[in-house]
């Protein structure tokens, strides 16, 4: 959406409904422990973090090693939509409040919100911070997670075209899968005995 449209717009509508994933996860991962043995809370974050690490590895190991398709189906979504929706005029009136109040109600931002929520739910991040807020502080699970989440986006809307370009699939996936792994390891190691 970044390439065609106003990124600062996609962008507050993705990392708003990033945000509120994130806390909305945050808050479920304090709540569980209520409602389950905070001990049965901690296996199963346990079992996810390693059930999706070696997801994301055996994905890597079964990837062609190669570009994704992905970028050009997206390219070709967004070519095709515009096409029917013909072009738009972009002059601004009004003071910045008024500027704002309108990017912030804009179908563009609407879109961005709603396509991240949808896309991101029981999604890996979202259980990882279900998982992290089960056993450590939440505040921090909650900040850490949007900041991270607001780092990636940003330099998706940045840069996205760039760095689909310059890293494999591949990469990220074995990445990802190792990190997992270690957050298994880690929340194993430190696992309360209560």
């Amino acid at each position: 959406m970044a390439m065609k449209h106003p990124r600062a717009t996609v962008f507050a509508g993705a990392i708003s409904a990033l945000a509120v994933m994130t806390a909305l996860s945050a808050a479920l991962g304090w709540a569980a422990p209520n409602l389950i043995s905070k001990r049965y809370t901690q296996f199963a974050a346990i079992a996810l973090f390693f059930f999706f690490g070696a997801r994301s590895l055996y994905d890597a190991y079964k990837s062609s090693g190669g570009d994704s398709d992905e970028l050009e189906e997206v390219e070709k979504e967004i070519q095709e939509k515009e096409a029917k929706q013909g072009k738009e005029d972009k002059k601004e009136h009004g003071n910045s409040l008024a500027r704002m109040a309108k990017a912030l109600l804009s179908p563009i931002f609407v879109e961005a919100f709603v396509l991240t929520f949808l896309a991101e739910w029981g999604d890996r991040s979202q259980i990882a911070t279900i998982g992290l807020a089960a056993s450590i502080d939440i505040m921090g699970v909650t900040l850490g997670g949007i900041l991270g989440h607001s780092i990636c986006t940003g330099a998706a809307v940045l840069g996205g075209r760039q760095l689909a370009t310059h890293i494999q699939e591949r990469t990220v996936l074995l990445v990802g899968g190792l990190l997992f792994i270690a957050f298994g390891i880690h929340a194993a190691l430190t696992l309360d005995s209560a």
